[in-house]
Formats: C-alpha cells, sequence, structure tokens
C-alpha cells in the first residue's frame, strides 16, 4: 500500500512538471499564429519524417537483439521490436517505466531472465548516452560561435557555479553510497536471504552487460547506432524544411535542434510533454531569434509526429503481445 502511495505521488509530481513546462512554453503564445503556424506545415513531409522514425526504432531492434544473442539464440527480430515499441509507449504513462516493460517483454517471449535482460538495456543505452555526449561535444566545439551562446546564457549562467560545486558533491556521495551499499551485499550474500537475492539481481545484470562484449560483428552495431543518429538528424531536418517559419535553417541547425531535442525526451516526465517544447522553442529564441510562438508551433508539430509514431507502433506491438500471451496460455 505504502509503495502504490509512493508511486502515485511521484506520478503526480512528474506530471504537474510537465505541466508546467507546457504553461512556461505556452504562456506567450498568439493563438491566433500559433494554429495558421500548424496549417502552414507541409505534413507530406511530416509523414516522411514520421516513416524515418520507424526506421529507427527497427533499426534500434535489430541494435538490442544483437546484445542478447549471446544469452538466447532464440531471441527474434519481432521480441526485440515489440519490446522497443512497448516500452515507448509506457514510456507515457510511467516515465522511465518503458525499460523496465520492454525487458518484461523479452522475459515473457524468451524465458531470459528480466536481470539479464535489463543489463542489455543498461549496455544499449550506455551507448546512447556516450553517443549524445560526443555528438554534443562535437557540436559545440566546432561550431561554438554559433550555439555556444545558448550553452553559456541558459546553462552556465543560469546555474553557475554553485551548481558545479553542488553537482559535484552530489555525484561524489552518490557513488561513495553505491559502493558501500555493494560491499555490504558482497560481504553478507552468504548471510542473508535478501542480501543474497540483490547479488543474484546484480550478477544477472552485470551478466547482461557483458553479453554485449561477446556479441558477433561488433562492427555491424557499430553501424547500427550511426544509422540511428542519422535516422534522428533526417527527422530533426525533415521537419525544418517541412515549417516554412524556419525557413533558413540548415543541417546543422538540424543538429543541434536533434541534440537539444535528445535532452527534451530525456526529462523523466510523461513522454518528454513540456519539456520538449521548453528546450526547443528557448533554443530557436536564444540562438536564431525566431519569437516563442512559432518556436513552440516547431516543437509542437516535431514533438508531435515523434509521440504519434511512438504511440502508433507502441499500440500495435501491445496488441501482438497482448495477442501472444493470450495464445501461449492456451496452449
Amino acid at each position: 500500500m505504502k509503495q502504490r502511495i509512493i508511486s502515485a505521488v511521484k506520478y503526480i509530481l512528474l506530471f504537474a512538471a510537465a505541466v508546467v513546462l507546457l504553461w512556461f512554453s505556452f504562456r506567450e503564445v498568439k493563438w491566433n499564429d500559433f494554429t495558421n503556424g500548424l496549417r502552414s506545415a507541409d505534413y507530406t513531409l511530416i509523414a516522411l519524417s514520421m516513416i524515418v522514425s520507424v526506421a529507427a526504432f527497427w533499426i534500434r531492434a535489430l541494435r538490442w537483439r544483437m546484445i542478447m544473442l549471446p544469452l538466447n539464440s532464440g531471441v527474434r527480430r519481432v521480441d526485440s521490436w515489440d519490446g522497443i515499441n512497448i516500452g515507448y509507449i509506457t514510456n507515457f504513462a510511467v516515465p522511465r517505466a518503458g525499460e523496465f516493460a520492454r525487458c518484461g517483454v523479452i522475459t515473457s517471449k524468451t524465458g531470459l531472465s528480466f536481470e539479464k535482460v535489463t543489463g542489455t538495456v543498461v549496455l544499449e543505452r550506455s551507448v546512447d548516452l556516450l553517443s549524445l555526449a560526443i555528438l554534443s561535444t562535437a557540436v559545440f566545439v566546432f561550431q561554438w560561435s554559433r550555439f555556444g551562446t545558448f550553452i553559456d546564457k541558459q546553462i552556465f549562467s543560469a546555474f553557475g557555479d554553485r551548481f558545479s560545486n553542488g553537482f559535484g558533491i552530489a555525484a561524489a556521495t552518490l557513488i561513495a553510497t553505491f559502493a558501500i551499499f555493494f560491499y555490504i551485499v558482497y560481504a553478507f550474500r552468504k548471510k542473508h536471504p535478501v542480501f543474497r537475492k540483490i547479488a543474484d539481481i546484480v550478477k544477472g545484470v552485470m551478466a547482461g552487460i557483458v553479453s554485449g562484449f561477446r556479441m558477433k560483428q561488433k562492427w555491424l552495431f557499430i553501424i547500427y547506432t550511426i544509422l540511428i543518429w542519422i535516422c534522428y538528424w533526417l527527422m530533426s531536418y525533415t521537419t525544418i524544411l517541412a515549417f516554412p517559419s524556419v525557413e533558413g535553417l540548415n543541417g546543422s541547425d538540424a543538429l543541434f535542434l536533434m541534440v537539444i531535442g535528445g535532452f527534451g525526451w530525456a526529462v523523466p516526465v510523461q513522454g518528454g510533454i513540456g519539456a520538449y517544447h521548453f528546450i526547443i522553442s528557448l533554443a530557436l529564441a536564444t540562438i536564431y531569434g525566431i519569437d516563442q510562438t512559432t518556436g513552440v508551433v516547431f516543437a509542437t508539430i516535431s514533438h508531435g509526429s515523434q509521440a504519434l509514431t511512438m504511440i502508433a507502433c507502441g499500440a500495435v506491438s501491445l496488441i501482438g503481445f497482448s495477442l501472444f500471451k493470450s495464445k501461449r496460455s492456451v496452449d
């Protein structure tokens, strides 16, 4: 009961955060201009962007499957595809729960332990985080004259040294806490069933992570990763081309908006709602001098098309997964 209350409070707080961010994004929007902006978009190009998004989902499913194959050669492409899609749609209901949902899909379909599948997700997400860090560094280093203003004004100047120092102290404390916790678990794992269970979970997660280093054709994994980010860039650039009010933005601008938008999607609110709109409209206003209404229209079209694709693919995979479970129970 207590756990349910905590989960409900967490959900409400995250939803409230999304609402606040949406309010900040839309508070000065001119609604006539907003609706006119929505009408002005070329939805054929938006549809193309959504098709590219589906391609990115499929490539991500293939890449994730590569990590899992050393653990179970019976993992099918459709299994990882359903897992990816159900994970996306779950995030719209409960932030960050999508990772657990897709682990559950694979466990149900293949019999792999939940802990091992979790390890493969940890590895995959680590690669994504590293890729985003590399892209962000490349964008800001090689085009600091254009995009450095946004980082300096909106992040460094806004938080200052207190944020940096506080973050460093918090990070060090967190690392030390985890180190002490895992030492206690390791030392008492044979004497206490709870610690033994935790040790088994950690062992399973580590097995999933290690499986990634045993996969065949590692070069193909790298190619899949590059293709995923190319798809993300194409989605960003296609949206720019579809929206006449931001005419003049080019491929490098699409890369910048893709990177900044990635941080918006990473904020733990339902489906990136509010956070994506806020950071994209802020970036467009700070760097390009684009008014808030136009920025919010662009963010709404970009986020809405991606969200619709995630929900549609997730719904199809969820129906297929439900039918699979029903068939298995009958058999």
